[in-house]
């Protein structure tokens, strides 16, 4: 009898084994879909690239990944109900994700409250890996911090002496003016600082803004304004002729999700940060681009990238821990090297920053774009 049982437990455990083994790792991302949909559709067609062509290969650790997600509705409250939701719930095993600042910085608390581990993609405030940063916590996108710095040394070029600032006021707006200011300054002692102008994200008033702009007289301009509001801000400045004696850089305004809408009302000759995708011909990124536009049809936006990087810098820390346990997630990510279509990206070990590299160009029409 007890050689029975002993055989009947035996059969058991071996018919369970592979059942267990085939349990999916599973991926919380939270994220604003609603309120950010020109990015997040291009971001989830990205996650879901790199999840088919992973699992295709047999998946990480013989398992399928698998995305759940969750809308913050750019609140940090809800992003933290959707994390809570998404451990206790859904039993995720890591959480990734996060576009706006202030709600990156939430999910940032989250995981080291909880301890459980959180790749950030695109909330690029410093804070999330600065003051703010904690051992769970990593982030993806270059910082506000490093999108100053790229383009500072073109500014303090210019000579220009008068600089002004439009920026959403938030997070993001406030901590990326923060460093360009005391960069340029550094790098130009003698430069003014002649308006702060900073509308709601997503509420400019676009007339009074670029009226207020032109009266401080500026030679200089930063802008960081993204989205609806850029489109906004530069229709207005075009039609005005604010922007014809003064340079303007920007923030972000290179990325096809805010540029492309303006189409023939593309200011000329600013100087942005962006993805321009049509003129990266490494090998990598050639791979990248024709599977992207032979599964979705389309051009990949800054979102599609970032959210493919994402799951390929999971996948690579799974796969490096060899478990999905926090600890050894973290072990793995602390100065993981992953292969990506921009170049490689490593994970510095002393922050937990991922070393994305920044594309500087200046804004031109062309071809009705």
């Amino acid at each position: 009898m007890t050689r029975f049982l002993a055989l009947a437990l035996t059969v058991v455990v071996l018919a369970c084994g592979p059942v267990l083994a085939q349990e999916p790792i599973k991926i919380g991302d939270i994220n604003s879909y609603k309120v950010m949909a020109a990015n997040m559709v291009p971001y989830r067609r990205g996650t879901d690239l790199a999840l088919e062509q992973i699992n295709a290969a047999g998946g990480v650790l013989g398992r399928k990944l698998v995305i759940v997600q969750r809308d913050d509705n750019a609140n940090p409250g809800d992003a933290v109900r959707a994390a809570d939701e998404l451990r206790l719930g859904e039993k995720v095993d890591l959480l990734v994700g996060t576009i706006l600042s202030n709600v990156g910085l939430a999910v940032t608390d989250y995981s080291r409250q909880h301890k459980i581990f959180f790749l950030a993609v695109s909330a690029t405030t410093d804070k999330i890996v600065w003051e703010n940063g904690n051992r769970y916590t990593f982030r993806l996108r270059a910082s506000t911090y490093n999108h100053a710095a790229a383009l500072v040394p073109y500014a303090a070029g210019l000579k220009k002496k008068r600089w002004a600032f439009v920026y959403p006021n938030f997070e993001f707006g406030q901590s990326v003016t923060a460093s360009f200011k005391a960069l340029l300054k550094k790098a130009q002692p003698d430069v003014e600082f002649v308006g702060d102008f900073a509308p709601p994200l997503g509420k400019i008033e676009a007339g009074p803004i670029v009226q207020a702009l032109t009266d401080a007289k500026p030679e200089g301009v930063l802008n960081a304004l993204f989205g609806p509001d850029l489109a906004k801000f530069a229709r207005e400045g075009e039609t005005r002729g604010a922007f014809r004696s003064a340079k303007v850089l920007g923030v972000f305004t290179g990325d096809p999700e805010y540029l492309d809408p303006l189409r023939e009302d593309t200011p000329e000759g600013w100087y942005v940060t962006g993805y321009p995708w049509y003129l990266i011909k490494t090998p990598e990124h050639m791979a990248f681009l024709d599977a992207y536009q032979k599964r979705w049809s389309d051009y990949p936006r800054i979102g599609s990238l970032m959210g493919y990087m994402t799951i390929k810098s999971v996948a690579a820390g799974i796969a490096k821990a060899g478990k999905t346990d926090t600890e050894s997630l973290i072990k793995a990510f602390e100065g993981l090297e992953v292969a990506q279509p921009v170049g490689k990206v490593m994970f510095r070990p002393n922050d937990h920053q991922g070393t994305v590299g920044i594309y500087l160009g200046h804004t031109a029409k062309k071809d009705g774009k």
